[in-house]
């Protein structure tokens, strides 16, 4: 690979004699001439912040701790520091040159409300909190990149390192814009990444276009009349209504929607009655909508809509229909995504960056940033997944040896959304 030389990290349990299923890595990674790596004091230095924050997670708008550690971070890197963004969320702040260009560079906080079922040293010691969806180690990647860039602030403007709080379906970024971030910084263009089971380790996979669905959620509460079971010809039974309706619910993907778009219609939650001889008054159902254009979330919401007042006519009872528009579509600008994927290439090699894959059903409030600013958001590969080691899992572990090639690739975003001017030069 001409102009360019590789380096190994080692990564290993600091119980070498644990069983971490995981957990030993032997990665080599090609560093383009412009781009850093980190020392191994470093490397050990935010593994340990890594495996710190796993083992105290934190809910949404409660990264306390979090937070304290890394604006202790930034700090001690010499970033302008501010805290208390929507409660808990950090912000660092390093410029060079005079541009006066800025860009932001996001990483997510918080945990989920799940019970850890790994056994290694840095489980959770909190039960009912894990970080099952890798985002300690995007913290820490992201510290690792601010740790690079301190170093050698190899680029002309600014950059925000944005550390947010309760993206797991609370929107710390929407609270975060609301608090005027954009704005005060003058931040023009935002990035993000998540890391991603199953896609091979550090690969990464760029879409021009949208990455993840958006995601929103309805109640529907049927009401009825009671009776006694052995005489339904007396009541209305909100049961019989919302059976026929959630059979109903699945024909809006299947016949409203374009075979060639895709669309989510999940029916979770089905609740009625407390007796085995009483018809109940009331019943509710709920489920969540995951569509990946705006046109496509309005033509199921319309249909929904439709098929709750036809069960209405047809059952005899009375249905209320709670739509909550949740995360929209995560769409990356087009030249923004291009530049990512230049960017990944030099820190991978093009042939481990993916451009055609196709996006997830999941959903993410980086989405927010990205209605209000061009960007991208990409994925980077945490490994085979073995062991059930996936987002959301119980058993589920962020994979250490992405911190060298993550910081690797938010030092190259930098450098290729904020280039020196071509005459000036490097010393």
């Amino acid at each position: 690979m001409r102009g360019f030389y590789a380096r190994v990290f080692r990564l290993q349990s600091d119980n070498p004699g644990e069983s971490l299923g995981i957990r030993r890595y032997s990665v080599c990674i090609a560093i383009g001439p412009a781009i850093m790596s980190l020392s191994s004091s470093e490397l050990e230095s935010l593994t340990a912040l890594r495996r710190d924050l796993h083992a105290h997670p934190e809910l949404a708008f409660e990264e306390h701790r979090t937070a304290q550690r890394v604006a202790s971070r930034l700090a001690g890197l010499g970033l302008e520091v501010s805290t208390g963004w929507a409660g808990t969320g950090v912000v660092g702040v390093m410029s060079a040159g005079a541009s006066g260009r800025c860009i932001a560079l996001r990483a997510d906080m918080d945990a989920l409300p799940l019970d850890e079922l790994n056994h290694f040293a840095h489980r959770s010691r909190h039960p009912g909190k894990m970080h099952a969806c890798g985002h300690d180690g995007h913290t820490a990647m992201l510290l690792a990149g601010a740790t690079l860039l301190a170093r050698d602030p190899a680029f002309d403007g600014t950059v925000v390192f944005v550390f947010q709080p309760a993206e797991e379906a609370e929107g710390g970024a929407r609270a975060m814009i609301e608090q005027g971030l954009l704005e005060r910084y003058g931040i023009t263009r935002v990035y993000g990444l998540h890391n991603w089971p199953g896609l091979p380790l550090g690969h990464f996979a760029v879409h021009s276009g949208t990455a993840m669905a958006g995601t929103d959620q309805f109640r529907i509460l049927l009401k009825g009349h009671a009776a006694h079971a052995a005489m339904p010809h007396q009541g209305r039974d909100p049961v019989l209504a919302a059976c026929a309706l959630v059979q109903a619910l699945q024909s809006i993907v299947a016949r409203r929607i374009d075979p060639l778009d895709a669309a989510v219609l999940s029916v979770t939650r089905l609740h009625a009655g407390s007796a085995y001889n009483v018809i109940p008054e009331q019943a509710e159902v709920g489920g969540t909508v995951r569509t990946l254009s705006p046109a496509t979330r309005d033509q199921v919401r319309t249909a929904l809509e439709e098929l709750c007042q036809g069960a209405s006519r047809g059952y005899g009872v009375e249905i209320e229909l709670e739509y909550r528009p949740g995360y929209p579509p995560t769409t990356n600008d087009g030249a923004e995504a291009e530049r990512c994927a230049a960017a990944a290439a030099r820190v991978a090699g093009a042939q481990r960056v993916h451009r055609n894959l196709p996006p997830s059903m999941g959903a993410e409030d980086f989405a927010y940033f990205l209605e209000a600013r061009p960007g991208c958001y990409v994925w980077l590969g945490n490994g085979e997944a073995a062991g059930d080691c996936r987002l959301h899992n119980p058993r589920y572990d962020f994979n250490d040896a992405l911190l060298p090639i993550g910081a690797a690739y938010w030092q190259a975003v930098v450098a290729a959304a904020l280039p020196l001017a071509a005459t000036e030069p490097r010393v």
